[in-house]
């Protein structure tokens, strides 16, 4: 028996998203029976790394599995990317030591998270970038960011539905930048709760129109209620760029 490490890259746009669920097709479900016919058709358990949620897309996702199979890592990735659908690619196929998993034994993860406040949003863009078009002051952003950036408690950041009893996180690095229209957050951290990015991004999104002050980020992280953080954004900007061993 061997173990595998996979690092995936999808479009989250059409999937339930990562997790295997009864009401739609998930990431995890089409790479299960892609890899179904190199273990004699029992689809065996992928293991992602991070749950990412409907409509949520990835760069870097990394998931483990265990195959009774001689072929080769470049045969396996070729293997999978022919029964894949196109958007669903397995960039990379490496051995894992034995008892290796995904999820349990990362370290970190990084996200990026793209919303544009152009007037009219690009046919191009619309699966891939939260269109917010509000004016938003970068420099306001840049100064919430830094609030939340460090070891922290993020329960005001957590959605409902989370099940995580240890609240306190850190974030290595919590960056704001701007191109033209469109602004990116780049979110990089040891773990994260539910939606959290997501409610960190419609949070800066709010201090950025004034909404409420760079400042005051400190009381909500202080709080521990989700109720006095930001709306949560939109899947669709969201992107998991890579994972850390």
């Amino acid at each position: 028996m061997r173990t595998l490490k996979l690092t995936i890259a999808y479009d989250g746009t059409n999937y339930v998203g990562w997790q295997r669920q009864a009401n739609g097709l998930s990431v995890q479900q089409v790479i299960e029976e892609a890899c179904a016919p190199l273990v004699g058709g029992v689809a065996p358990t992928v293991s992602g790394a991070g749950r990412t949620d409907a409509g949520v897309h990835a760069f870097g996702q990394v998931a483990s599995v265990n195959l009774e199979s001689d072929l080769a890592v470049d045969a396996v990735r070729r293997a999978l990317n022919v029964r894949l659908p196109a958007d669903v690619r397995v960039l990379g196929v490496d051995d894992a030591r034995p008892g290796f998993h995904a999820r349990f034994d990362a370290a970190g993860k990084s996200y990026r998270y793209r919303m544009s406040m152009a007037p009219v949003l690009s046919p191009f863009d619309r699966c891939y970038v939260w269109h917010a078009p509000e004016p938003k002051r970068l420099d306001w952003m840049q100064a919430a960011a830094a609030v939340l950036a460090g070891r922290h408690d993020f329960a005001s950041f957590q959605a409902s539905g989370g099940f995580v009893r240890e609240t306190v996180r850190t974030l290595d690095r919590l960056d704001v930048s701007q191109t033209g229209d469109e602004l990116v957050i780049d979110c990089a951290g040891d773990g994260f709760l539910r939606h959290m990015v997501r409610i960190i991004a419609g949070t800066l999104a709010e201090v950025g129109t004034g909404l409420r002050p760079a400042a005051s980020l400190a009381d909500v992280l202080e709080a521990r209620d989700r109720r006095v953080a930001g709306a949560t954004a939109p899947a669709l900007g969201l992107a998991l760029m890579n994972v850390r061993y």
